[in-house]
């Protein structure tokens, strides 16, 4: 029989933080940059061309995690067979975090023993491990540390389906998770939904991100022959599978730099992918024909991958792991077009496969992937009859609420009158003073508290046009402005908002006028995003000004960062140094970048010294 039960998970986790109130109207540095798109086929290159975010609103960022592990107890939504025990936690993006097969007792997933947010999604926060769901635009999406809803409702079979739905805000995409697990089934069924609702096309993107474990003997299988190489040089380049430079791809720890390779699908052959061991055992993924795309991600053995890794899960373990995944394009630097009032839908399958090991480690490529493609044979002939099955309760309602996701769903669904499946509702009782703050805004009014402004609801610039005049209503016309383009309607807007600290922000950002960051910090003088990033400005262009803001700047390890850079360009590299030599821990290190690295390199040119970098300052990961 299959059982579905509330449990509580204890981890040793990162306080996740305050949202950062300042408007997001730039996205982060996006590492998914191709540079080589005149040479790539059309297709490929106008699916690149397409969709592209330039900014995460109306959400805001989440970069005020820190580093001090303490025990958090997470919801976890246990779907068990005889066969496997599926643990999901909805309060984190409905992350699939374990997959137990009970025979062997083999976890099929990297289980990561620490919730510890990093900075690689599109709004900061990540943290590693288990199967993510990315929805909306390339990269982590905006939901991988939001809560999701929850409910349990009766499968075709008569088996409980735990449900996962929310609304994900940059796209207004109705995402749809359904875990299935059939009494007599070794693989876990997860059906995917994406609806649009809206009257207009809308650019969709979806990665399944799957980490598992690697080991020196970890090989991936998966039916193709090619792959766009995508590394930190910026550059698709099609290469053979499985030889490149002499190296076998396949087995992720021979790579020495982290990189991507986005598998050319055979045609004929149906989708999967799987990750096996020494002895031909692990996990595999596979899916109906819509989700066509496969990948493999490595950090790379050289020091700064295994500094990620590190980083990533403290108190690390055994090697860490890669990431196998599966998307509907053939890159994750693609985004395809969702018809208005449309939705597209597949079914995934999740379990334990077994090659025979020779086979799965031969060295002629076609042998290794045929045998995996006949280990998983009896799944892959019933994924599309298991998909008929699935589809006649796709729209059923939820018969259980089992966690709360936002209510900023309710909020849109108020606001356009959309329809959406009866499968994911969003009750009015969803809502919570956050978003009901916007309610008046339908009736041409927005209160204007003495309060630190929401992310602007951008999509919302019509009703905002059209608002009684106030300092808040005046900031959030701007930031719609600004996010349609209209940079001189946005300074405007700004300039009417008055002397606050978000409008004066939003000007030192876009008019590059360094004096409204000096006000916009005088009146929050204890906002450390505030002062990070109005330092980092004055620092490019003005040292004195950038000195001033530092006097009395909080105590952050951001600040500290500038502090040391502030002291290499007022000519001072002995207080750098003294200041690197107190070890820095800077959470919001983001993937690409290696500051504390190149800040201590300068350091000992400017001394006339030639230390190496410390381990725990090297995040470079190049190539």
């Amino acid at each position: 029989m299959t059982t579905l039960s509330a449990q509580n998970l204890v981890l040793p986790s990162a306080s996740l933080g305050a949202e950062n109130p300042l408007a997001p109207l730039r996205s982060q540095q996006e590492l998914h940059q191709v540079q080589n798109l005149d040479e790539l086929p059309s297709d490929l290159r106008e699916n690149i061309g397409y969709g592209r975010l330039h900014s995460p609103l109306p959400c805001l960022n989440q970069d005020g995690y820190d580093r001090t592990l303490t025990d958090r107890t997470f919801t976890a939504l246990v779907l068990e067979n005889d066969h496997l025990r599926a643990t999901v936690l909805p309060g984190v993006g409905g992350r699939l975090y374990s997959l137990v097969h009970k025979a062997s007792g083999d976890e099929l997933l990297y289980r990561n023993p620490v919730f510890q947010p990093a900075n690689l999604a599109l709004r900061n926060a990540w943290w590693a491990g288990g199967v993510e769901w990315n929805v909306g635009s390339t990269g982590h999406w905006t939901g991988t540390c939001e809560p999701m809803h929850a409910a349990r409702l009766d499968g075709p079979d008569g088996t409980p389906v735990l449900r996962l739905w929310e609304l994900e805000r940059t796209r207004n995409l109705v995402t749809q998770l359904d875990f299935w697990l059939p009494a007599d089934s070794e693989v876990l069924y997860v059906g995917v939904r994406l609806q649009n609702p809206s009257d207009t096309d809308v650019p969709a993107y979806w990665w399944s991100n799957i980490a598992v474990e690697q080991s020196p003997s970890t090989r991936v299988l998966v039916p193709a022959d090619q792959a766009w190489r995508f590394g930190y040089g910026k550059r698709l380049d099609l290469v053979d599978v499985p030889l490149y430079e002499d190296t076998d791809l396949t087995y992720p720890m021979r790579h020495g730099r982290a990189v991507d390779f986005f598998f050319e699908p055979l045609a004929g052959e149906r989708p999967w992918i799987a990750s096996v061991d020494a002895d031909g055992h692990g996990l595999v993924q596979a899916s109906t024909e819509r989700l066509r795309g496969r990948k493999l991600f490595v950090w790379g053995e050289g020091a700064g991958g295994r500094r990620w890794q590190e980083w990533l899960s403290p108190g690390l373990q055994g090697h860490g792991y890669a990431e196998i995944q599966a998307g509907l394009a053939r890159t994750q630097m693609e985004h395809l077009k969702l018809p208005a009032a449309t939705s597209w839908h597949w079914l995934e399958a999740y379990g334990r496969i077994s090659v025979d090991p020779a086979a799965a480690h031969a060295d002629d490529w076609t042998t290794a992937r045929t045998a995996g493609t006949e280990a998983l044979r009896p799944v892959l002939d019933q994924l599309g009859d298991r998909k008929k099955e699935w589809l006649t309760v796709a729209d059923a309602a939820p018969a259980e609420r089992l966690a709360v996701g936002s209510g900023w769903g309710s909020l849109e669904l108020t606001r356009t009158g959309w329809t959406v499946s009866a499968g994911t509702p969003f009750a009015e009782d969803t809502m919570t003073s956050r978003e009901r703050a916007w309610l008046p805004l339908l009736d041409g009014r927005l209160p204007a508290a003495d309060a630190v402004p929401d992310g602007t609801l951008v999509s919302w610039q019509d009703l905002l046009e059209k608002a009684e005049d106030n300092w808040l209503v005046w900031y959030h016309r701007g930031v719609a402005r600004h996010h349609t383009g209209d940079v001189d309607g946005a300074v405007h807007a700004w300039l009417q908002s008055g002397d606050n600290p978000w409008a004066l922000r939003n000007l030192g950002l876009v008019t590059g006028d360094l004096s409204y960051y000096e006000r916009a910090v005088g009146l929050r003088p204890d906002l450390v995003e505030l002062v990070v990033e109005a330092v980092d400005a004055a620092l490019a262009a003005d040292v004195d000004r950038a000195g001033r803001l530092l006097a009395n700047s909080p105590d952050d390890p951001r600040v500290r960062l500038l502090r040391i850079r502030h002291a290499l360009r007022t000519g001072d590299p002995e207080t750098a140094r003294d200041l690197l030599a107190d070890v820095l821990q800077l959470p919001t290190v983001r993937e690409g970048a290696n500051p504390l690295a190149d800040l201590w390199v300068e350091t000992e040119e400017a001394l006339g010294t030639r230390r190496p970098v410390p381990a725990q300052y090297q995040f470079g990961m190049g190539g």
